[in-house]
C-alpha cells in the first residue's frame, strides 16, 4: 500500500490488523495501559498524516511499529525530563526534614514552568532540566549565544516572578 494512494477503507483495514500488534508492542514495553493507548493513538494519527503526504513511504504494520517505538522513546524522554526536574528541586530542598515539603516544592516548580511562555519554558528546560550548555541551547533555538543568554536572563526573571505570585498554589 502506497501512502497517498491508500483509500480510507484500506487504511481502516490496516488499522484493524495493526492495532493489536502496535498496542501489544507498547503495553509490553511501558507496562501502563493508559500510556500505551495514548501512544497507539499518536501512532495511528501519524499514519493518517503520512498517508496524506505525496510520495509517502509505505504504511504497513512494521512501519507502524517503528513509529510506535519512536513515540515510546519520546514519552520516556519527556518523563525523564520531568523526573529530572523534580529530582533537582528535591535535591536543593534536601536539607528540610519533611519530605512532603520537598515534593510540594517540586510540583510547584513544574506548575510554574508550565505557566511561562513557550520561549522561556523551552530555554529553561533545555538549559536547566536537560543540562545543555548555553551554546548548544542557542543552536537548538536558532539564536546567537548572546541572544540566548539574554533570553535565559529574562526567562529566569519570569520564573522567579511567577514562582512568587503563586505562593499559596500547588
Amino acid at each position: 500500500m502506497e501512502g497517498p494512494d491508500i483509500p480510507g477503507k484500506a487504511l481502516l483495514a490496516l488499522y484493524d490488523r495493526a492495532l493489536p500488534v502496535v498496542y501489544g508492542y507498547l503495553v509490553d514495553r511501558c507496562g501502563d495501559r493508559v500510556v500505551a493507548e495514548d501512544l497507539a493513538s499518536e501512532t495511528f494519527l501519524a499514519a493518517v498524516a503520512a498517508a496524506k503526504r505525496p510520495a509517502a513511504a509505505e504504511v504497513s504494520i512494521p512501519w507502524l511499529v517503528g513509529v510506535a517505538r519512536h513515540k515510546l522513546v519520546d514519552h520516556w524522554r519527556r518523563r525523564s525530563r520531568d523526573e529530572h526536574l523534580v529530582r533537582d528541586v528535591s535535591d536543593s530542598a534536601s536539607d528540610r526534614e519533611d519530605p512532603w515539603e520537598a515534593q510540594l516544592d517540586a510540583m510547584r516548580a513544574l506548575q510554574v514552568l508550565e505557566r511561562l511562555n513557550g520561549d522561556h519554558r523551552t530555554a529553561l528546560t533545555l538549559r536547566y532540566v536537560d543540562g545543555l550548555p548555553v551554546p548548544q541551547v542557542a543552536e537548538l533555538l536558532g539564536r546567537s549565544v548572546h541572544a540566548t543568554e539574554g533570553l535565559l536572563v529574562r526567562a529566569r526573571a519570569a520564573y522567579r516572578r511567577a514562582y512568587g505570585e503563586g505562593e499559596g498554589d500547588v
